[in-house]
């Protein structure tokens, strides 16, 4: 069987086998320092969704809401119904030479001169 030790350590395997803090520590000042940067982006963040929250308040506080009127879509597929039938009457167009009438197609292949 080989030992686990190596013929020749380096000096830095010898310090982290006496002190193995020395690898976690870096490892954690990177995360509390993480967290303290990215309080500042949070803290904008939620300073911008109150400021959203606030405007919303100051509208309704004005009283632009009563004016709107409530959206029904009974109430406007009626009234697009009823203005179909008012203005309009279907007309026949003149079909070009060689089209088929409807659900009739050509006898024969049209030829380009």
């Amino acid at each position: 069987m080989f030992s686990s030790k190596p013929l020749n350590p380096t000096p830095l395997q010898s310090r982290l086998k006496r002190h193995p803090s020395l690898f976690g520590i870096p490892f954690l000042v990177i995360i509390v320092g993480a967290s303290f940067g990215l309080q500042t982006f949070m803290q904008t963040r939620y300073d911008l969704q109150d400021q959203k929250v606030q405007q919303i308040s100051n509208e309704q506080a004005l009283g632009l809401d009563r004016k709107k009127k409530k959206f029904d879509i009974r109430e406007e597929y009626y009234k697009l119904s009823a203005a179909g039938d008012q203005d309009w009457e279907p007309k026949r167009i003149a079909r070009p030479k060689g089209s088929p009438e409807w659900g009739v197609p050509p006898s024969e292949p049209t030829t380009k001169s």
